[in-house]
């Protein structure tokens, strides 16, 4: 949603994801948010972009009928975007989506647009955009 990056960027947050599901008044927007520096993002920080992206968003009347706001950090299944999100959690493992067909294997090198991950003993190399990636399982310590 342009609205939410528009919004919340100057903010110093990325937004990662947007999802509008469920139907008549039990729909929920859900909203993903990393802060830029990469510094993990706290529960105050969260609380202020979801009153100031509720406000615009009631302001605008963009969604019809009623709906929840949750705005969210990304968590432990956070999605895998861009060439940097890759290098962030180089050597974790990725669940990853692709016409290729589906696979868990480990980031092992990232290229302008393309990540290689190792899946067995085997290198699979896939072009960024092209597939869908969330970490398979977290880091020690944030990245």
């Amino acid at each position: 949603m342009e609205v939410a990056q528009d919004l919340l960027g100057p903010m110093g947050y990325d937004v990662l994801e947007v999802s509008l599901k469920g139907t008549g008044n039990s729909r929920v927007l859900t909203v993903r948010l990393e802060r830029k520096d990469e510094v993990p993002i706290s529960v105050e920080e969260l609380e202020r972009a979801s009153r100031v992206l509720g406000s615009e968003l009631d302001r605008l009347d963009l969604i019809e009928s009623a709906y929840r706001l949750e705005v969210e950090s990304p968590g432990p299944d956070r999605p895998l975007l861009t060439p940097r999100h890759f290098e962030r959690f180089a050597g974790l493992k990725a669940k990853v989506r692709s016409p290729e067909g589906n696979f868990t294997g480990r980031i092992e090198g990232v290229s302008e647009d393309t990540v290689t991950f190792l899946v067995g003993k085997e290198l699979r190399t896939l072009k960024i955009g092209e597939f869908k990636a969330n970490l398979a399982e977290w880091p020690k310590t944030p990245r």
